[in-house]
């Protein structure tokens, strides 16, 4: 005797229901398990049942008694937990841990397999068997299931189970917050608006040619307008300035890449602010919004002799490789990963 995962659609009228079980007890199947999916045309009732049946003689009792598309597929002990307290605990599991959202994902509509797709990637697709979830206007993950179509309900659970990942709505992105340094110094962190535009226009004219090449892999001596408004669309990602009596000393971008679930982060950071902290401080707050965001990996760009970026990116707990430039660098970090790493 085996475990079996059967789902059938009916037509909503009184006594579908028992039809169905009763046509599986006269197969000897004990249902250990039901759940009603309401769908566009009709309702998926779904079992799990002990049962010695073959799945064709399953699949014909329940076509004779109603049932419609029925499937049937081969079922685990594991899967007889109690389904509500199995959601509560992925619902605890996604909060504590929101970069991990395809992997809970996958598990919680028992997919096999999920990943992040993007742009034109998220338009749905004719196939009852791929399930795509938004995240954020960009973003998405697609869920793949070959035995088991995916039902309405299964897709409304998961764009609810999706919100829990996402960052709470009375704790907002533009919230100032105040960073403290390794001397003491106090800066006010704020996200970048276009009312910034002088003032970043000064902290470029004030760093060196060399913290400039190192942020943008040339001397520039003036961030171009374009480029300026590009940084502060919240639709491309999230940057923030450091300020501090009045100045900007430090600009740190999150910027959404066509990698789906990367975003890439950059750093200008005034000389005479450098080496106290700063560019750490800005770097864990800027990946653990990436985190919030949904998103499960950040990576930089730099070059090969930016060393004290090289550091910071390391310090965090991201892993170094070498591009096809023999001049470039990447740092990759897993936004898991730095939740955990000691403070530098």
């Amino acid at each position: 005797m085996g475990f079996l995962r059967i789902r059938t659609t009916v037509d909503e009228r009184p006594g579908r229901l028992a039809s169905l079980a009763a046509a599986l007890a006269e197969k000897g199947g004990n249902i250990l398990g039901l759940s009603v999916h309401p769908d566009a045309d009709g309702t998926v009732d779904e079992f799990v049942a002990e049962i010695p049946a073959s799945p064709e003689a399953v699949r014909g009792a329940l076509e004779a008694a109603g049932g419609r598309r029925v499937q049937v597929v081969p079922a685990t002990a594991h899967e007889l937990t109690d389904e509500p307290t199995r959601v509560l605990l992925l619902a605890s599991r996604v909060r504590t841990a929101p970069w991990r959202l395809p992997e809970l994902l996958k598990e919680l509509l028992r997919a096999d397999d999920a990943r992040w797709v993007y742009g034109a990637e998220m338009s749905d697709l004719p196939d009852p068997t791929l399930l795509t979830v938004p995240v954020a206007a960009r973003r998405a993950i697609r869920l793949r299931r070959a035995e088991l179509a995916f039902t309405l309900t299964e897709a409304a659970r998961a764009a609810a189970f999706v919100r829990l990942a996402q960052p709470p709505a009375e704790a907002p992105a533009s919230a100032e917050r105040v960073v403290k340094l390794s001397d003491g110094t106090e800066t006010e962190v704020r996200p970048l608006t276009s009312g910034y535009r002088e003032a970043v226009r000064d902290l470029h004219e004030r760093c060196s040619p060399e913290s400039r090449r190192f942020r943008y892999f040339t001397a520039m001596p003036a961030l171009p307008e374009s480029v300026f408004d590009r940084l502060c669309d919240r639709g491309r990602g999230h940057s923030v300035v450091a300020g501090r009596d009045g100045q900007v000393v430090a600009l740190a971008t999150l910027m959404f890449t066509p990698d789906p679930g990367i975003a890439e982060l950059a750093f200008l950071v005034e000389d005479r602010w450098q080496g106290r902290g700063l560019g750490t401080a800005l770097a864990r707050m800027l990946v653990a919004e990436a985190r919030d965001l949904g998103f499960a990996e950040v990576k930089a760009v730099l070059l090969s002799d930016n060393a004290r970026m090289r550091r910071l990116m390391v310090s965090l707990g991201a892993t170094l490789g070498y591009t096809d430039d023999p001049g470039v660098v990447e740092a990759r970090l897993a936004v898991g990963v730095m939740a955990t790493a000691s403070p530098s």
